[in-house]
């Protein structure tokens, strides 16, 4: 089951925290992005979630949210381009993976390395 919530650390947030079994963090690579990357991360930590980040609407310049990852040690699940195809794909309610090989194996990617993860994450949990 996934669950997905709003940026920041609301109520919602810290509830659908303490159930997961894996968090999936989002970041824009922007000051502002940054900070709510900041605020879940200091959340996935209190509540000890096992956890990684997507980085999304990357660009080629510097990625303020793939810095902040990489110094605090958060293992990075993948990078979501910022493509206006994507953009109009999803503005129009259409599945950018069933509508382009090129978004269906970036999100196979995707999936696939979270998968990975929570696999590693499971079989950790159960030598506990």
């Amino acid at each position: 089951t996934v669950i997905d919530c709003p940026p920041g650390s609301a109520c919602i947030v810290m509830e659908s925290i303490q159930d997961a079994d894996y968090c999936i963090l989002v970041a824009e690579p922007t000051i502002f992005g940054v900070h709510n990357l900041a605020m879940v991360h200091e959340l996935v930590e209190l509540f000890k979630k096992p956890h990684g980040v997507l980085l999304n609407k990357c660009l080629e310049s510097a990625n303020p949210a793939e810095e902040y990852a990489d110094q605090n040690g958060i293992k990075i699940l993948g990078k979501i381009p910022f493509d206006y195809e994507l953009g109009r794909l999803n503005s129009d309610g259409r599945i950018a993976a069933r509508e382009s090989d090129k978004y269906r194996g970036l999100f196979a990617g995707i999936l696939d390395e979270v998968a990975k993860e929570v696999h590693h994450e499971a079989i950790t949990h159960s030598k506990r």
